[in-house]
C-alpha cells in the first residue's frame, strides 16, 4: 500500500527544484520563465518536491520548445494513471519568446538550460529557463577562482 501523504506535506508556492550546474557549465545571457503542460498526477507529485533538473534540455519541433530530461517521479497514489517520469514537456511562452529562442538556438550556437522549477504565487507551475553557450574548461577555472575570492573576502 502507498504511503498516506498529508496536506501539510505538499509545497503551495516556492521552489521544487534547482539546477545549480547550470550557470557552471553554461555563460547564461537571458532567463525565461516558461509554464509547463503537465498531465494527470505530475503536478501532486511536483508538489511533494519529486522532480530533478539535472541534465535537462530544451529543443523545439514544428515551432514549439520542449523541455527534456526533467524528471518527475511516479505520485504514490495515482490509482490507474501511469505517466512516463522523462516524457518530453511542452513550454508555454509567448511566440515571440519562442521566435527568439529558436533563432539563437539554430544560428548562434546556443542551448536551452532549465535552471529552476518552482510555484508561483498563484500556485501554478513555472521552469526558468536560461539560454546561454556551454563554457570551456579555462572558464571555469575563472568562475572557481572567482568564487574562491569572494569567499575568502566574504570571511574578512
Amino acid at each position: 500500500m502507498a504511503k498516506k501523504v498529508k496536506k501539510s506535506d505538499f509545497i503551495a508556492t516556492g521552489q521544487v527544484a534547482v539546477n545549480r550546474r547550470a550557470t557552471f557549465d553554461y555563460a547564461i545571457e537571458e532567463t525565461f520563465i516558461a509554464g509547463l503542460e503537465l498531465r494527470g498526477t505530475e503536478v501532486k507529485s511536483l508538489r511533494l518536491g519529486k522532480a530533478s533538473l539535472t541534465d535537462t534540455y530544451g529543443s523545439y519541433d514544428n515551432g514549439e520548445l520542449f523541455i527534456e530530461n526533467l524528471k518527475i517521479e511516479e505520485y504514490a497514489n495515482k490509482g490507474y494513471e501511469k505517466q512516463e517520469p522523462n516524457r518530453k514537456k511542452k513550454l508555454l511562452l509567448t511566440r515571440s519568446e519562442i521566435n527568439r529562442i529558436i533563432g539563437a538556438m539554430t544560428k548562434k550556437g546556443y542551448s536551452l538550460i532549465a535552471k529552476r522549477l518552482f510555484f508561483d504565487d498563484r500556485g501554478r507551475a513555472k521552469l526558468e529557463v536560461g539560454l546561454g553557450k556551454g563554457k570551456k574548461l579555462y572558464d571555469k577555472r575563472e568562475s572557481i577562482k572567482e568564487r574562491e575570492i569572494s569567499r575568502k573576502l566574504r570571511e574578512w
